[in-house]
């Protein structure tokens, strides 16, 4: 307990650091996942092309490897950015790739004559998929969006490596002052913990104001 309560502050600085990851980069992960999403059931072919490299790509690299070219790659091209905004953006970019799967699963779910209705009514593209479409695709993709984003929690203790502040890099500082290594681990994943029961809870009171029925 004594880790705790001597390194409160430590602590703290952590985990509003991991909660800020998660936020700013759930936040992009979103709104570019639904771009992606839209891209990829397009008319138009070069935009279904450009969103399906975009998944291909980012679902099968290591998000390590990610950071990697972020962090390092980037201000080759002149972008010098803060190491936390780094981390957003290879957080926020990867797991819209898998947002973008799961809003496109959801889509699917929306029987097709809906579509074709809408387009007879003379609504384009764009109307159809945010008036029809998305509304109803919204109820069936709650749940693997809470999961997509509570992997995101986890996967955010990467950045911790890249000299982000975060949860699971204080265990370097507590380490180098010689506690427990084994309680430090402890009190961090609590920390953890609480983060994706709040997620969990969050997508569950969503799922059952506006899931759709099973």
């Amino acid at each position: 307990m004594n880790v705790l309560t001597d390194n409160l502050s430590t602590y703290g600085e952590g985990f509003l650091g991991t909660l800020e990851l998660i936020v700013y980069a759930g936040l992009l992960a979103l709104a570019l996942g639904f771009v992606m999403a839209s891209f990829r059931v397009a008319p138009v072919a070069s935009l279904r092309v450009f969103g399906t490299v975009w998944v291909t790509v980012l679902r099968n690299t290591p998000l390590t490897l990610l950071f990697f070219a972020v962090v390092l790659g980037l201000p080759r091209f002149g972008l010098l950015l803060p190491f936390q905004v780094f981390a957003v953006l290879a957080l926020g970019c990867y797991t819209s790739a898998f947002i973008c799967e799961a809003l496109r699963a959801g889509i699917n779910t929306v029987p097709r004559g809906q579509g074709e209705a809408a387009r007879s009514l003379g609504m384009t593209f764009a109307q159809t998929l945010g008036l029809i479409v998305l509304p109803q695709a919204f109820r069936s993709v709650i749940p693997p969006v809470g999961s997509t984003l509570i992997a995101l929690t986890k996967n955010s203790a990467i950045a911790g490596a890249f000299s982000v502040t975060e949860l699971l890099g204080t265990y370097k500082t507590l380490n180098e002052l010689g506690y427990n290594i084994v309680w430090t681990f402890a009190w961090i994943a609590l920390g953890y913990l609480i983060i994706t029961l709040a997620v969990s809870a969050l997508f569950r009171v969503l799922e059952h104001t506006w899931g759709a029925a099973r």
